[in-house]
């Protein structure tokens, strides 16, 4: 499992007293005003950053770091990830997991035959869709109940339901 997840990405400066135009990565928009430290990596550096203010314009968030305050000082950071620390993600539901702890593990089927290793998660309107990388092609499986029977994190294996045709694609 790994210790951070990355919350967005600084696209450019914003006006001129040093905001960021932040485009969020995190399934909820409005995490970065909930979050008071990020990390990012910063000429080889692992920096801590602390946001003073948050604010959204369309689908970008506007953040003001303590520790910058000119454009010229945003637009060297321009293509930088933040991250946030495991303990400070958005807490999980039961039955959820972080979509960064799926990518890597084994998926079976119902009788334990190894299929792949999910390579992807990603949303597509109704529900998440789960890519797995069986060899010679690659297989979209639905972040579903009726698919995904049961994710064990400690021994890195996902066990789905294979719905008809579905390996037919």
């Amino acid at each position: 499992m790994i210790d951070r997840f990355r919350v967005g990405v600084i696209t450019s400066s914003h006006g001129i007293k040093g905001e960021a135009k932040v485009y969020p990565t995190s399934d909820d928009q409005n995490r970065l005003k909930k979050i008071k430290k990020v990390y990012a990596n910063i000429k080889g550096v692992e920096t801590a950053l602390d946001i003073e203010t948050v604010r959204f314009q369309k689908n970008m968030a506007l953040v003001k770091f303590k520790q910058f305050n000119t454009p010229e000082e945003i637009q060297a950071l321009r293509n930088t990830d933040l991250f946030v620390n495991r303990e400070n993600a958005t807490p999980l539901k039961k039955n959820e997991n972080y979509i960064a702890d799926l990518i890597g593990l084994n998926v079976v089927d119902e009788d334990g035959t190894l299929l792949g290793k999910v390579t992807d998660v990603f949303p597509t309107g109704a529900n998440h869709v789960m890519e797995v990388d069986m060899g010679e092609k690659k297989v979209l499986f639905p972040y579903i109940s009726q698919c995904i029977l049961d994710v064990d994190l400690e021994e890195e294996k996902i066990k789905v339901h294979v719905l008809d045709g579905l390996l037919d694609l």
